[in-house]
């Protein structure tokens, strides 16, 4: 009897270490808490589009939820190297939202789920990553776009831009702004970044290099940096 009695203290002694490892393993925040230029920063980064919903297609049959996926989680790799926690809207490749019909539905209630989750979370900042597409095929260059009317949101929009234009390639492009959802329904500073043209010849290639995805990213980074800094940068106008 104190033979199994004390086997059974003993295997309820090792549960209690193995539990209390797995918890120290699921929140090293609490044990080490972020340093680095964002640290105490919630960012939201939006990889746009997925599963049904591919975007736009563009030269080489590039498609736009690919590409944004492979640099939403860049930004998302060295926003947390910079300190701040990163949520991101989707993993992977995600298909449409059982019950709705049509791709419609499924855009309208997944761009609901991506703003509710960010709201939800606390987030100081939202990052919808996008490839833009044209029908002239000679336009290039990122453009970051945000809520008419939103101040924080503009700045926010310029700061990132000056980068791109300095990292990627100087279109001469400026923060545009204009109506939509993810932004208006945001309740905090939301930009949308198309990062180039998917209907351009050679910025399609450029966009899936690894190399250029990670210029991308860091130049985001540096943008937002310079906006919680206070910094606006001055974007120069297309003649």
């Amino acid at each position: 009897m104190l033979h199994f009695t004390l086997c059974h203290r003993a295997r309820i002694l090792l549960a209690a270490v193995v539990l209390t490892a797995a918890m120290q393993a699921a929140f090293p925040a609490a044990a080490s808490p972020p340093t680095g230029e964002l640290a105490g920063k919630i960012i939201v980064v939006d990889p746009g589009h997925g599963g049904d919903d591919p975007g736009a297609v563009g030269c080489h049959g590039i498609v736009e939820k690919d590409v944004a996926m492979e640099i939403g989680q860049r930004v998302a790799k060295i926003f947390r190297q910079a300190g701040a926690r990163v949520v991101l809207t989707r993993e992977g490749d995600k298909g449409p939202v059982p019950g709705e019909k049509g791709l419609k539905a499924i855009q309208t209630h997944d761009l609901a789920r991506r703003v509710e989750l960010a709201n939800r979370c606390g987030a100081h900042l939202f990052l919808s990553i996008h490839l833009n597409h044209f029908s002239e095929a000679d336009e290039y260059g990122a453009q970051v776009f945000y809520q008419t009317g939103s101040r924080e949101g503009q700045k926010l929009a310029e700061a990132i831009q000056v980068e791109l234009n300095r990292d990627l390639v100087d279109s001469g492009r400026q923060a545009l702004a204009g109506d939509f959802y993810v932004c208006r329904n945001s309740r905090m500073p939301a930009v949308i970044v198309e990062v180039g043209f998917l209907s351009h010849e050679h910025e399609s290639r450029q966009l899936t290099d690894p190399g250029y995805q990670e210029r991308a990213a860091r130049a985001i980074l540096k943008g937002v940096i310079n906006y919680f800094r206070g910094g606006e940068g001055e974007v120069k106008h297309r003649d």
